[in-house]
């Protein structure tokens, strides 16, 4: 029997037109055919001489989870093709789906580009931001004593906390309203025969030839196209052989529990006084149990989302730092995350658990997603890669887009053109993921260095993601060659970023004494410049490629900038020398051979004119030359840890400089942006205002 779509029940079906029963009765209102096995129905038919049911369609879609509802819905709005489209499930299914939170490329493309909008902000919480938590030094009892980032601001382009199971169903329901659309659900015994150019035309392509069995009935035809979008059952990569190896080795279990879990109820405050805490002058209003929430930790995180009469909760880990007999249940989860967060000790033990389940592995990949020879792969069936950030939605949303524009190209000639250069889009939008799950994981451990990556990677996705997908430019032959060259120059820097970042957050930990009792420290990732001036793209729509490219350029240039900043910063940070801030010294930095090397910072800064060897004095420093940022960074000044004893550092040919070096340095005063702050000012460094960035 074959693997079709996701996994899940098959109590209920519904089999070719049977969606005008599905609109009489409603989505339960429907029972499959119980008793008599497929395979006997099919010998039966062919003892009687009955014909299979015979269908000849423009699409057959391989699988009725998210992706593949999804892609029909877009075939079904912006053409005139025939979708046909088969599960192994009966649909919807029952059993709880993960997967609820979107960000602004998946929000805009299921409301805007899907047209589901109004159901989404009908029957789903709209989502705030993602916001992020470390314990510090109070120990997670309370809510109010975690350290925090995030932003404070909705974001212009809505995102929603999705459930699931209600956003399939009614994805279904309105492709069901087509008349270009039939569903075979559950569907048994598949089989797909993929050609290639027809007989003595070689600009020309055969169908593909299908199979299966549903309600007793085979069903036989042919597809112009064959999209597999059968989630973890994979099977066109499998039965292609694309299956390749990810290198995210991570392990995740969730559940469901009942009722809203109010994270800022997990306190000793009462109502009132949650409702006047001061810190809300920096953290506003908006409720935080909107976002989705993430409690931090080395190498793992544990998420909150809100869906309406429930809760989602997950945790996500590195198998090689949290032990997975520790985690596999959701027992054994809540129990271990409450002894990382106490707080949730006031809550989780008492809720019931609604659902629940997880994996060992969870990363996927593909060698190829799209072929001129018209099928394509989507969704888990092609690739996903961690759930941090929700990128399992993007994908969705420019996989789908591009496979859409593929299916909507007549003629061979170009479609082969535009399969080429589409696979070199869906490879490097995957790609980009790969170093923040594989190389700076751990760095989720500690608030500043995961803050410095996230405003990164927020950046970047900002600019290079959000701003062409609104702009329908993915699909844009004039503006791919263009965006590839430029994130192609983006590639190295991103890749040494996070490696640099991950050796940094080693330093510190053996380095640096842990976060000293205070107050818990609030960071907006906004206060980055570099990443406000990015959400303006938002704002940049329905530009021509002419128009988007000198945008990108620009955004590039900010990123390039803000990358050099977190290099000096951290140089600054790791030799106490606010010279790594200087002129001279960023102008130094080459980002594409970027390594963490505290003795060759050391030597670099030894070097520069201002100053001579340990003299970083306060009369020196006035004399520094401060490097121009095009835009504004933040101050990085709540995030200064002391110094541990020069004897407890790493040892000599680590990567971390020598216990000698470390003493050497040690005497020099701590020093971040903020150090060199009057020394900017009296230089005319941009501010925000004149850098014309809107104040967070």
């Amino acid at each position: 029997m074959s693997e079709l779509g996701e996994g899940g029940n098959r109590e209920r079906g519904l089999s070719g037109r049977a969606a005008e029963r599905f609109h009489a009765e409603g989505i339960e209102g429907i029972e499959g055919i119980e008793g008599i096995q497929a395979s006997e129905a099919v010998e039966r038919d062919l003892a009687e001489g009955v014909e299979p049911i015979r269908k000849d369609v423009d699409v057959l879609i391989i699988g009725g989870g998210l992706a593949g509802l999804a892609l029909a819905r877009q075939l079904l709005l912006r053409s005139d093709k025939q979708v046909l489209l088969v599960d192994r499930r009966a649909l919807p299914p029952t059993k709880q789906k993960v997967g609820e939170a979107t960000v602004q490329m998946s929000g805009y493309y299921y409301a805007r580009v899907l047209e589901m909008e109004e159901h989404l902000l009908c029957e789903h919480y709209m989502k705030y931001n993602l916001r992020f938590y470390w314990k510090h030094s109070a120990g997670g009892e309370r809510y109010e004593d975690l350290d925090q980032s995030y932003i404070r601001n909705l974001s212009n382009i809505v995102t929603y906390q999705l459930d699931r199971n209600v956003f399939e169903a009614e994805l279904l329901r309105v492709n069901l309203e087509s008349p270009r659309f039939e569903l075979y659900a559950p569907a048994t015994e598949l089989e797909v025969e993929l050609t290639g150019p027809a007989a003595g035309d070689a600009r020309d392509l055969a169908r593909h030839r299908f199979r299966f069995v549903s309600s007793e009935r085979e069903v036989a035809g042919t597809a112009a196209w064959v999209v597999d979008a059968s989630g973890r059952g994979r099977y066109l990569a499998r039965r292609q052989g694309l299956i390749t190896q990810s290198p995210i080795r991570h392990g995740a279990t969730w559940c469901w529990v009942e009722g809203l879990v109010d994270i800022e109820r997990l306190t000793d405050l009462d109502a009132p006084e949650v409702r006047k805490r001061r810190d809300r002058s920096a953290l506003g209003h908006v409720p935080a149990f909107l976002a989705t929430n993430h409690f931090c930790g080395e190498g793992y995180w544990f998420w909150t989302i809100p869906l309406h009469g429930k809760t989602s909760l997950g945790l996500v880990y590195d198998r090689s730092l949290v032990p997975r007999e520790e985690v596999a249940t959701p027992a054994a989860m809540i129990d271990w995350v409450c002894r990382q967060y106490p707080m949730f000790a006031r809550d989780l033990p008492r809720r019931r658990i609604v659902d629940w389940s997880g994996f060992k592995d969870f990363a996927l990949d593909s060698s190829q997603t799209l072929s001129a020879a018209r099928w394509a792969m989507c969704g888990e069936a092609c690739r996903f890669s961690d759930p941090l950030y929700s990128p399992g939605g993007d994908l969705i949303s420019v996989y789908n887009t591009l496979i859409t524009d593929a299916i909507l190209t007549a003629d061979p000639v170009q479609l082969a053109s535009k399969v080429r250069l589409y696979e070199q889009v869906a490879r490097a939008v995957y790609d980009s993921y790969l170093p923040s799950f594989a190389v700076s994981y751990a760095t989720l451990g500690d608030q500043e260095t995961f803050t410095l990556r996230y405003v990164w990677e927020l950046t970047v996705y900002f600019s290079f993601f959000v701003f062409p997908f609104i702009n329908d430019l993915f699909t844009d032959r004039q503006f791919v060659p263009s965006f590839l060259r430029h994130f192609a120059r983006l590639g190295p820097t991103n890749r040494n970023l996070h490696a640099f970042l991950a050796a940094y957050f080693e330093w510190k930990k053996a380095w640096l004494e842990p976060v000293a009792a205070g107050p818990p420290r609030h960071f907006d990732f906004y206060q980055f410049a570099h990443l406000r001036a990015a959400a303006e793209c938002f704002y940049q729509v329905g530009l021509s490629a002419e128009e988007a490219r000198p945008v990108l350029a620009e955004q590039l240039e900010n990123l390039e900038d803000l990358a050099r900043f977190i290099v000096a910063h951290v140089s600054a940070a790791v030799t106490g020398d606010p010279r790594a801030l200087s002129r001279e010294f960023v102008e130094g930095i080459d980002l594409r051979r970027l390594v963490f090397d505290p003795a060759a910072m050391t030597a670099r800064i030894a070097g520069i004119s201002s100053g001579a060897g340990n003299g970083a004095n306060a009369a020196n420093t006035a004399k520094i030359a401060p490097y121009p940022w095009r835009l504004q960074p933040a101050s990085m000044a709540p995030f200064r840890q002391a110094r541990r004893a020069a004897q407890e550092g790493p040892e000599a040919g680590d990567g971390a400089g020598t216990p000698e070096q470390g003493a050497e340095t040690a005497a020099l005063p701590a020093a971040t942006a903020a150090d060199a702050a009057a020394t900017a000012a009296e230089a005319k460094v941009p501010t925000l205002a004149a850098a014309g960035a809107e104040q967070p």
